[in-house]
């Protein structure tokens, strides 16, 4: 059996492997397909960002070992990305190439204070649809652009004007660099759809073949080098003026930078499941490699998701292979400048066309419009291709925030009338003073005198909307009709504040005792169960769920609340104390293990634990309580004995109470490994006041992520 002591979210998430050669040879294997896949990748990037060539491969070999021994996500690999060429091409025709390095070191500070202060959740709250929306743009910026590159022109300085000036570039420019930009963007397409081996990168076999094929065409641009990879080392330059919009770059590119390699720490988590990113340490990591590329002249480094799923497919296992590629793209660097001058210009332009495309996901469209943000997206979207990248995030961020508004103040209001019985008013979502001239049209279509249900399943109820639905109830009752308002989910003996309050409270009705349960049932009829229908039909033949969860009894603890779990996720078990004593607990753990096969145990404690609290009460709880209670002095005992859990609850301002009731998740754990389970352990805490769930380490209980 194992003890889990490390949340899903801290700071190694990488499997713990001892050194064998097997995984040293996985890695070293998995570094040389991710190098092969970096160096054109590389070169491109730097030549849309307008930076020197070798700013490419510095980023690359920094990207590589800084961000791979730092970062937070073991399999992710880092170096320049096109999701920054558009932002920084810009930085570069204002700035100069040495300032701009100084605004990626300035970027890379920003971006370790970040981590430090722990803000990388606050990354991940930017909406979906404002990155994708983002992304397109920049890929659509970078295509139309390396597309005049292609065909052996130079790009315009705008979206519009690139666009405007292809038909001028297709008459003028059909050369050999044509030829060759085209046969990359071709091979790089039609690799994968053919089936042909992916353990051989797509864009290294195009840049070989049009750098042969530029052998046949003497008016080819080829890559220029001043020297190799040393030589290409230079000093970031301090901005002489304009401060304000210096510290304005260094934010967008810490932002987008961040932003970025956490998407792509996320889509590797999801490709393999049992590594988990630390995104703070990530954005340290991050940060460190920025800094570091900046100060010796290379491109800002991000995650990128094209190398690190070329890492997970190749079969690296530890962040070694990260770290390798870096090394490989700097010895390619140094020894063989020679061959980097051969490579063509258009055959990157041609790879760089691809990637911008494909930076425009027809699956992100998709999703946009299955959530209802596709206007945030094609918002995002025309904003970064007709103004900027700035204004177009904060167009979409504008748009977002009006979506959410209009959700949150949408009411639903509709009249059904039947063949049998009485007319039936459904009233949904948010119902204010801005839905009364809805509310009165629809309840005007109710005939005088005709019996009426009125179905209240709304979240915010004010005073106006109240006073409206209250004056039309007495005044159809008045003509003698049968009115009934019901409101499945609200219990009404929630709290009432001055702004909000469930109809029962407006009303000061009283309720029987048996009310909340019959409201939540009722509201589980009506919200639903519809929707888990068709998951619990699935479930109707048996059960496969995905651990057991032994939890206190208490009722603020809501297993599948704090958990995130729903229909046959978890076993639950629930007793006072969260104790591993008595038939009934250990037969649910036999049961658990020995029929269903669950590959996890948990076992979560909580803060005010009444159970505990009766331990260490000066007066010994008597009676059932007594008896069932008895086992659990055994972790009173090692609270007072210096257990390392307790001391470090003491230590981090915990009181007494909520020590023992850690020590007490610790030492069940340890009950059910005497027993001789086999399945893997994990212990959690629920700290209700914060509404935040801690995850059992080896130095105590810890927020996840931390």
């Amino acid at each position: 059996m194992t003890l889990t002591t490390d949340p899903p979210e801290t700071a190694s998430r990488e499997p713990r492997r001892r050194f064998t050669w097997t995984t040293l040879r996985a890695d070293v294997n998995a570094s040389l397909v991710v190098f092969l896949v970096a160096v054109p990748l590389s070169l491109g990037i730097a030549l849309a960002s307008g930076a020197p060539i070798m700013a490419g491969l510095i980023a690359a070999v920094v990207g590589g070992v800084v961000a791979g021994l730092l970062g937070g996500s073991p399999l992710q690999v880092s170096g320049p990305a096109a999701g920054l060429a558009v932002v920084v091409a810009e930085l570069v025709a204002r700035f100069g190439w040495g300032v701009t390095c100084a605004i990626t070191v300035g970027a890379g500070l920003l971006q370790v204070l970040f981590g430090a202060t722990r803000l990388g959740r606050f990354a991940q709250a930017v909406p979906p649809a404002v990155v994708h929306g983002m992304l397109a743009g920049i890929g659509i910026t970078i295509a139309l652009a390396q597309l005049h590159v292609v065909l052996g022109g130079s790009p315009q300085t705008g979206v519009l004007d690139n666009v405007l000036g292809l038909p001028a570039q297709l008459s003028a420019h059909v050369t050999g660099a044509a030829a060759i930009g085209v046969l990359t963007i071709a091979i790089v397409v039609a690799w994968p759809l053919l089936g042909l081996p992916r353990a051989v990168p797509a864009p290294l076999v195009a840049v070989v073949v049009a750098t042969v094929l530029a052998g046949f065409f003497a008016d080819v641009a080829r890559v220029d080098l001043p020297g190799g990879l040393l030589d290409a080392i230079a000093l970031p330059v301090l901005p002489q003026d304009d401060w304000a919009a210096v510290a304005g770059a260094v934010l967008t590119v810490a932002l987008i930078a961040s932003i970025e390699s956490l998407l792509s720490a996320v889509a590797v988590d999801r490709m393999q499941p049992r590594v988990r990113t630390a995104v703070d340490r990530e954005l340290i990591g991050q940060g460190a490699a920025n800094t570091v590329s900046g100060l010796l002249g290379g491109l800002p480094v991000t995650g990128v998701i094209v190398r690190s799923s070329a890492n997970v497919a190749a079969g690296a296992r530890t962040r070694t292979s990260a770290v390798l590629h870096g090394v490989w793209v700097a010895v390619f660097a140094i020894a063989l400048v020679g061959v980097i001058e051969l490579i063509p210009l258009a055959a990157l332009a041609g790879l760089l066309v691809v990637v911008g495309a494909r930076l425009v996901r027809p699956q992100d469209v998709r999703t946009a419009r299955e959530h209802g943000e596709l206007a945030v997206y094609v918002v995002t979207l025309a904003g970064v291709l007709l103004v900027n990248l700035l204004a177009g995030v904060g167009l979409g961020l504008a748009v977002a925030g009006l979506l959410m508004v209009r959700r949150a103040v949408r009411t639903r209001v509709h009249l059904e009338t039947p063949d049998d019985g009485p007319r039936r008013v459904a009233i949904g979502g948010t119902l204010s003073f801005l839905s009364v001239p809805l509310l009165a049209r629809v309840l005007g279509q109710v005939p005088a005198g005709a019996p009426v249900h009125v179905d209240l399943v709304v979240d915010y109820l004010d005073h106006a909307a109240f006073d409206h639905l209250d004056a039309w109830v007495r005044r159809h009752r008045a003509t003698g009709a049968w009115v009934r308002v019901t409101e499945p989910g609200d219990r009404p003996d929630h709290p009432a504040s001055g702004r909000f309050a469930t109809w029962s409270q407006w009303r000061g009705d009283g309720a029987p005792v048996t009310a909340p349960v019959l409201a939540g049932v009722a509201a589980f009829h009506r919200t639903d169960a519809e929707r888990l229908r068709p998951r619990l039909q699935e479930l109707a033949g048996g059960q496969q769920p995905s651990g057991l969860l032994l939890s206190c009894a208490d009722s603020r603890v809501v297993p599948n609340v704090i958990t995130g779990s729903g229909p046959g996720d978890l076993f639950t078990v629930q007793n006072v104390g969260n104790l591993v004593a008595g038939d009934d607990a250990r037969a649910a753990v036999e049961y658990a293990t020995g029929v269903l096969d669950v590959p996890l145990i948990a076992v979560c404690g909580h803060s005010g634990c009444g159970a505990m609290r009766a331990l260490l009460s000066a007066t010994a709880p008597t009676g059932a309580l007594g008896r069932w209670l008895d086992p659990a002095t055994r972790s009173l005992a090692a609270l007072r004995g210096g257990h390392p859990v307790g001391r470090a609850a003491l230590r981090a301002g915990r009181s007494e109470w909520d020590a023992l009731s850690m020590v007490n998740v610790a030492v069940q754990l340890e009950e059910l490994r005497a027993t001789g389970v086999s399945t893997e352990l994990m212990g959690l805490w629920f700290d209700i006041p914060n509404a935040s769930v801690l995850v059992l380490t080896r130095d105590g209980f810890r927020p996840i992520g931390e």
